[in-house]
């Protein structure tokens, strides 16, 4: 098997083109095969190194190496004349001059249904010739057969007057020429599908087998866009999810091995995955069920690979103690600093929280767990718990009325990781002074 992802590099890589990366390399993986990268750059004006820098940085941010290139598609525009040439000669195409006017009075004359014909000329674009009779038939593994009548089909234009390729030729010979068996990308391709066949049938090269894997909506059943969220893979980088969580639920949006919320390692998804189970209806991209798998694996970590992930992220460092006590808490890496970020800036400024909490029963409750906590040994989680449940026994007070003003002096807002875990991690100097500044 040689699949091939080839990504135009007009802007970042975006989810759903992320699952088509992610889906031929699933294919290639399961079956031993090879991945080739090439980038589709013929949009001269778009296609600029740094939105070729974004894909690549996104396919190495998801771990989802390739096996050839990255080759890209204008390096091989001498290759790309060489056919044009070829396909003239052999009397599969043409040159005309025949303008979208042209065509139109065309199909006046014969019929809206017809495919333009049009006469060989000296000059002009390049067509390539369809012959009225038979069909060319598209083999899907999503889709199944569909057959495109020959005589709906307009003559295509392959090539500009100046001889320079277009997209359906340049694609299909660059699929030829690197060996592709299969075919995987967006649905949004399946009508350049024939024209390409008959670029491969005029070259006498055997059919790809082909897989159109169905658009990415958003929740509420529309097309996937900006308005659902994060929209490309950057985001989703700057958002805090975890590659290895990212590949899981891409991989589960469309693919018939399970619901959406199965956990499956990479290697498990490569030993199960198949292009045969890809389904036909759109998948829908829930960032809340990403949130959710993402958690998953968070709390899954070892906490010093967490810490090492988490210290990367920050740019801070010396958070092991933090993450220790906040792991069970947060489900993105992006989750971490507003909860624990307390625990090395100072208590955050959060007046909503002090005139909750910090009112004079707020503040009586604090002097009385100040007064426990100054004498209490050991200090550790477990004595700390002890006393302050019982400093809540003895006041007849619930739990809340001690814990969370003990949490806004410590935190500054009533957010932060487990009272207890906070007091020890801060040790008993610094509670104290927080404690006094909040009294004072």
């Amino acid at each position: 098997m040689r699949v091939r992802f080839a990504p135009s590099p007009t802007g970042a890589l975006h989810i759903g083109g992320a699952r088509t990366a992610l889906y031929n390399w699933l294919a290639a993986r399961h079956a031993g095969g090879t991945l080739v990268l090439r980038i589709e750059d013929t949009d001269r004006e778009r296609s600029t190194p740094e939105n070729v820098e974004q894909i690549l940085d996104a396919l190495r941010w998801l771990e989802l190496d390739w096996d050839e290139g990255p080759i890209f598609q204008t390096a091989n525009e001498a290759r790309h004349r060489e056919v044009i040439e070829q396909l003239l000669d052999d009397g599969h195409a043409y040159r005309s001059t025949a303008t979208a006017e042209d065509v139109k009075a065309y199909k006046e004359r014969h019929g809206h249904d017809r495919g333009f014909r049009g006469e060989a000329e000296d000059e002009g674009a390049v067509r390539l010739r369809v012959p009225d009779e038979g069909a060319t038939v598209v083999r899907d593994l999503v889709r199944g057969e569909t057959a495109f009548k020959h005589v709906h089909l307009d003559d295509p234009v392959i090539a500009r007057a100046d001889g320079s390729p277009l997209y359906n030729l340049a694609v299909a010979v660059d699929d030829l020429d690197a060996g592709i068996t299969h075919v995987v990308r967006g649905d949004d391709h399946y009508s350049n599908t024939p024209k390409q066949l008959l670029v491969l049938e005029a070259l006498g090269a055997p059919q790809p087998v082909y897989c159109h894997l169905p658009l990415l909506h958003g929740p509420d059943g529309k097309k996937l866009s900006k308005r659902h969220g994060a929209a490309s893979v950057q985001e989703l980088r700057a958002a805090g999810y975890l590659p290895e969580a990212v590949r899981n639920y891409l991989a589960l949006l469309g693919w018939g091995a399970a619901d959406d919320e199965t956990i499956l390692s990479t290697e498990e998804l490569v030993r199960q995955f198949s292009l045969e189970r890809v389904q036909k209806n759109p998948a829908r991209f829930d960032e809340k069920k990403l949130k959710w798998m993402n958690g998953q694996y968070i709390r899954a970590l070892d906490v010093d690979e967490l810490t090492r992930r988490l210290e990367a992220f920050t740019g801070r460092d010396g958070l092991r103690g933090a993450v220790e006590i906040s792991q069970e808490k947060i489900s993105t890496l992006a989750d971490f600093w507003p909860l624990a970020g307390s625990l090395f800036d100072g208590p955050v400024d959060d007046p909503k929280a002090r005139e909750q909490w910090l009112g004079p029963e707020g503040r009586d409750a604090l002097a009385a767990a100040r007064a426990v906590l100054a004498g209490l040994e050991p200090f550790d989680v477990a004595h700390v718990d002890e006393a302050l449940r019982a400093l809540v026994a003895r006041r007849e007070a619930k739990p809340k009325q001690v814990f969370q003003p003990i949490r806004v002096a410590l935190s500054g807002t009533t957010i932060s990781p487990g009272v207890f875990e906070m007091i020890v991690l801060l040790g008993r100097d610094e509670t104290l002074r927080r404690i006094d500044a909040a009294l004072a």
